[in-house]
């Protein structure tokens, strides 16, 4: 059950926390009581978004009392200077809205006594402009106990009787990042198929009504803009006008992706050849073709994409060569300028604009590229979450600002992410957090797929750009069990971010869709990792299966369907999904010299597999009466991008049953792996800071979180890394370990994540120092599209490897860390083989990369 009062988090102004309403009898003014609800009131000439967002916080009200009647209570919803009752108030000196005044998307909700005559009280909900109010309608929505998702995850609030206001003033805004939403993307197999077959058929495609829920939802979360569906399966957004239409009405700012300049969508939208689609030799169709959509949607709010690409996410036609690339941009910057002074104001630093250099196009834009001084720079992740860029000084000066175009889900080399949301909230809250740091406030949109069963993940990154400093400044496990405690309820939420952090944890070592360890078009290979490490893998994904299943059994009926979308679905697939991937590896190991241990892994591996396929038909066809009939695709969903997709998975052939008991499948006969074995297996316990010493054949790791002395410079960040946590630095820090090493030689390699130095160009690296010696410089370059990048994008991991191998003794160990892009996870010791030559040789031996 809730408590008695809902608390809020600090609003974007970082005011103190306030409680905003309580279900106490007698608290406050009373929105729901025994008579009924208060009823919502709006002005005439105020925004169509009011209207919309009246009816909504109406129709919540009912959601949570069940109640339908009115009580007498009165809600002013109103944007300051359209709304004469409010207007008044602050006329009178009684509503201060002295923060509101010109302020972006910014709201007060206030109780106000006397309010006009004969009403003793009322509750105003002020904003600074359109989006602002209704931004304050559906606050005060969350406040009762409605989620955001309750439509889009099945989230039924819990019931209450009675409602009442707190009294007071609360201010809310303006957010920390102005223009703030999600792309949808890589729709095919998943919110297209739903919607032309279950939700809107009508259309034939995502249309007015899908779009409807979409917006609705963009608001309860304090969005603001969206990249529609562009995808060759769905009709283009502008292709119905009606769509662009109802996007102005609920006061959503449309953009366009990086490929879709001019927010014109290439693949539905060029009917002309895709070589005719190159401004070099064709200007004069491609610039009509561009000011048509200024004509047709000049008078809406958008963000105008700038530059130029290929149809569907390609390089640019026509130049061939970086200086040739970089005058054509610059003279197509020009055109579409000329377009948009002439089309929507001639005052172009009041049209958003947006420059994403994205792909290839970054490496012109290093090169030189002259973009407008008042063009938003878009600062794309490299499809797997780290970003490749932060503002520097200059660009930070510009008066356009800089934004990130972030990766929740992602179809492209190596391998796509489309099926399960795993990217970890810590993660986000790390690469972003340094981005806003270096300066990049003006736009964040988040890549969502699909959508489901991408929710938390974009929960986090709208909580995250409406509030930078208060957002970071809460614990991951309380963000998670906040945003359960609104889905799925208060008395589970602190076991479900408990099961959501291990799950993030387990998957966060290896994708679910990531279960190969070869790239496209090499030979397929079994995983490196040893059977012990297979086994503590394995045996964690059990247990949080166990744990998923115990808090099924005790979930409310009304909020079941909301519990399986959320959690049960996604966590119990990727333990399915290695359960196939490892029996099936297990089989093929024991096939030859355990026959009987080969047919049990063989058919747990099948039985997981077909578990998968249940489970997902259930989330199609069951789940809320068959609302989501098509949403959710298995990957690899078909044959499509093949060489961008996990392979399928080759599953045993069925053989006789076995003749003895089912042991675990992944025991080599002779092995032995108990428990106490830890060091061997880097996904489970680790060894603690005082006993590193352990049997010479087994790797050593000690966790970066685990250095002696004070933390000086650094910090512990939870929920990241392969462990569950890893360390950061503001400042330039050193971090000392000791470690005692059995006889052998050993090397030594700090396991980072792989992101991006701040300094372009130059490697990741950190300096090691052993026994007090001089530092040693240890680094990787760090550059898209090549193996290195791939492999450790994969693992979530890159090594620098001290080229010195260790001798067996005791040794301390100090990294120093300079970079504050560096997120240190461990230190590993890998045993050497004893040398066939020279030391010499020996030494430079390498190791194989990920496990």
């Amino acid at each position: 059950m809730f408590a008695a009062a809902l608390w809020l988090g600090a609003p974007a102004s970082a005011e103190p926390v306030a409680r905003l309403v309580s279900f106490e009898p007698g608290a406050g003014l009373a929105l729901a009581d025994a008579q009924g609800i208060a009823r919502v009131v709006t002005a005439p000439g105020d925004h169509e978004v009011v209207r919309i967002a009246a009816a909504d916080l109406t129709s919540d009200l009912r959601r949570v009392t069940g109640a339908t009647t009115a009580n007498g209570t009165q809600i002013w919803l109103g944007t300051l200077g359209r709304n004469p009752a409010i207007d008044r108030l602050v006329r009178r000196g009684i509503l201060d809205v002295s923060k509101l005044r010109d302020a972006w998307e910014s709201f007060v909700i206030a109780t106000v006594a006397n309010p006009a005559p004969g009403i003793p009280a009322v509750l105003v909900i002020v904003g600074s402009d359109r989006r602002g109010t209704a931004f304050g309608a559906y606050e005060l929505s969350r406040a009762i106990g409605v989620s955001p998702w309750h439509w889009w995850a099945d989230a039924t609030p819990e019931h209450h009787a009675a409602i009442y206001a707190a009294t007071g003033l609360h201010r809310f805004g303006p957010p920390s990042v102005r223009y703030r939403g999600i792309f949808l993307n890589d729709e095919d197999w998943g919110l297209q198929p739903w919607a032309v077959g279950t939700f809107e058929p009508e259309a034939g495609t995502i249309g007015p009504k899908t779009y409807a829920k979409l917006f609705e939802l963009m608001l309860r979360l304090k969005a603001n803009i969206v990249w529609p569906a562009m995808h060759k399966v769905t009709a283009p957004f502008n292709a119905n006008p009606e769509n662009a239409r109802l996007a102005d009405r609920y006061a959503i700012v449309m953009g366009s992706s990086h490929a879709e300049p001019m927010l014109r969508n290439n693949v539905g939208e060029w009917t002309a050849p895709a070589t005719e689609f190159n401004y070099l030799t064709n200007p004069a169709r491609v610039a009509d073709y561009w000011r048509t959509r200024v004509r047709a949607n000049g008078q809406y709010e958008s963000v105008w994409t700038l530059g130029m690409r290929g149809i569907h996410d390609s390089g640019i036609v026509g130049p061939t060569t970086d200086d040739a690339r970089q005058s054509l941009l610059e003279r197509i910057f020009a055109d579409q300028r000329a377009m948009l002074a002439r089309g929507v104001n001639r005052d172009l630093t009041r049209v958003p604009q947006v420059f994403t250099p994205y792909k290839e196009v970054l490496d012109v834009y290093r090169g030189g590229l002259k973009v407008p001084d008042d063009v938003t720079l878009m600062w794309p992740d490299d499809n797997f979450g780290y970003i490749r860029h932060v503002p520097d000084a200059a660009e930070r000066a510009r008066t356009g600002g800089s934004g990130i175009y972030y990766h929740l889900s992602y179809l492209g080399a190596p391998l796509s992410y489309l099926w399960l949301s795993t990217t970890p909230p810590a993660l986000i809250r790390e690469e972003l957090g340094r981005a806003w740091d270096a300066g990049a406030r003006r736009m964040w949109i988040a890549n969502v797929g699909d959508l489901k069963p991408a929710e938390l993940a974009t929960d986090y990154f709208l909580q995250l750009a409406w509030d930078v400093a208060g957002t970071r400044a809460k614990p991951i496990d309380t963000v998670v069990a906040d945003w359960a405690a609104g889905t799925v309820g208060a008395d589970v939420a602190s076991e479900i971010a408990a099961i959501m952090a291990e799950h993030h944890r387990l998957n966060f070592q290896r994708r679910p869709e990531h279960l190969q360890w070869w790239l496209p078009g090499e030979l397929s290979k079994p995983s490196p990792l040893a059977p012990a490490e297979i086994a503590t893998r394995l045996a964690a994904f059990d247990t949080l299966r166990a744990r998923v299943r115990s808090i099924a059994s005790r979930i409310a009926s009304d909020r079941r369907d909301a519990f399986f979308e959320l959690v049960d679905y996604p966590v119990t697939a990727a333990a399915l999904a290695n359960t196939r991937v490892f029996d099936a590896e297990a089989h093929d190991r024991l096939r030859d010299t355990d026959p009987v241990g080969a047919a049990v892994a063989g058919e747990r591996s099948r039985a997981a597999d077909a578990e998968i396929t249940a489970l997902t038909s259930r989330y199609n066809s069951e789940i809320a009466g068959g609302k989501w009939q098509g949403m959710m695709a298995v990957e690899p969903a078909d044959g499509q991008w093949r060489r961008y997709r996990l392979s399928v998975p080759i599953l045993p052939a069925p053989t006789a049953p076995p003749r003895r008991r089912p042991g675990p499948s992944w025991k080599v006969p002779g092995e032995i792996a108990p428990p106490s074995v830890t060091s061997v297996v880097p996904t489970g316990p680790r060894p603690s800071p005082g006993n590193r010493e352990v049997l010479p054949t087994a790797t050593i790791v000690i966790e970066a979180e685990e250095a002696e002395g004070p933390h000086t410079g650094w910090r512990v960040v939870d929920g990241l890394g392969r462990n569950g946590a890893a360390v950061a630095t503001s400042v330039p820090a050193t971090l000392s370990y000791t470690v005692t090493l059995p006889p052998g030689r050993w090397r030594l390699a700090a396991e980072i994540l792989p992101t991006y130095p701040t300094t372009e160009g130059a490697d990741l690296a950190v300096s090691v120092a052993i026994d007090g010696g001089p530092p040693v410089h240890v680094g990787a370059p760090r550059k898209t599209g090549d193996r290195a990048w791939a492999l450790a994008v994969l693992d979530n991991r890159l090594d620098l490897t001290l080229p010195t191998p260790l001798a067996a003794g005791g040794h301390s160990v100090t990294i120093g860390i300079d970079d504050p892009a560096i997120l240190f996870d461990a230190l590993r010791f890998d045993p050497l083989p004893a040398p066939t030559s020279s030391p010499a040789n020996a030494g430079t031996q390498g190791l194989s990369h990920g496990h």
